[in-house]
């Protein structure tokens, strides 16, 4: 089984208890960063978004899109799983915005190129899709100064987690070099990740300059449905997420 068909079944047997658990923290924000949802309005990743013709890649109950239409975006959500947008089209038709669903891949996009000004996800595809082919594809997808952000774990927290932990730990147990495909077996699903000078190698080569790389930090009262209090703790000290946010070239 390749690694679409793969991640298409993990995620259409897990929708509904991810939702169940994880739905309605994601839903306090609507639009929040990482597994602590820190609030786009505080962070301001995205900026103004009204009038924007926005992807999400991995928009699970589309949570994330429709929170921007309702700040005046156009949005479209793209998920592998059918079974996640099932749920994201019972949140759109609640929520009584519009918002466009794609059943797809992130790495091939049923769009027409240059048709889109951000392409982004919290956790999402960029998490689960190979990034050389995700990055040239937003590139592809993108107008000229068009913008692509993304969160994920860090690089350094992928070093520090062993396999099969629910957190990190406080020393290094993974290689860094050569990282690129996890084969998380205990759970059946691919990760993806690369070394920081990989990333900015392939953001150079798919035609992107990187504005800015937010490392993301925890309240120390933060509370999440997907990290224990140790895991709040170790990214109170160390970054365990990151925003990546890099703009097409003009």
């Amino acid at each position: 089984m390749n690694d679409e068909a793969l991640n298409r079944a993990f995620w259409d047997d897990y929708a509904d208890s991810y939702q169940a658990d994880h739905g309605p923290q994601l839903a306090v924000h609507g639009a929040g960063w990482g597994v602590w949802q820190i609030p786009e309005t505080e962070l301001r990743i995205l900026g103004d978004v009204a009038g924007r013709r926005v992807l999400e890649l991995g928009c699970g109950a589309a949570q994330w899109s429709i929170a921007l239409a309702r700040r005046g975006a156009r949005p479209i959500g793209l998920d592998l799983s059918q079974r996640q947008l099932d749920h994201a089209a019972a949140a759109i038709e609640a929520a009584g915005v519009e918002v466009a669903l794609i059943h797809g891949n992130a790495e091939s996009v049923p769009l027409p190129g240059a048709s889109l000004d951000i392409v982004f996800c919290d956790h999402g595809a960029m998490v689960f899709a190979d990034p050389f082919a995700t990055v040239p594809e937003a590139a592809r997808l993108l107008r000229d100064g068009g913008q692509l952000a993304f969160s994920m774990h860090t690089p350094l927290a992928e070093v520090c987690w062993p396999s099969g932990s629910e957190e990190p730990r406080d020393r290094l147990t993974n290689d860094y070099f050569g990282m690129h495909r996890a084969d998380v077996s205990e759970s059946g699903h691919a990760e993806f990740q690369l070394p920081y000078g990989e990333w900015l190698r392939l953001f150079v080569r798919s035609g992107f300059v990187v504005d800015d790389l937010v490392e993301l930090q925890p309240a120390p009262e933060a509370t999440s449905t997907y990290q224990t209090d140790i895991g709040r703790d170790w990214a109170r000290r160390w970054p365990l997420e990151h925003i990546w946010s890099v703009r097409r070239r003009r």
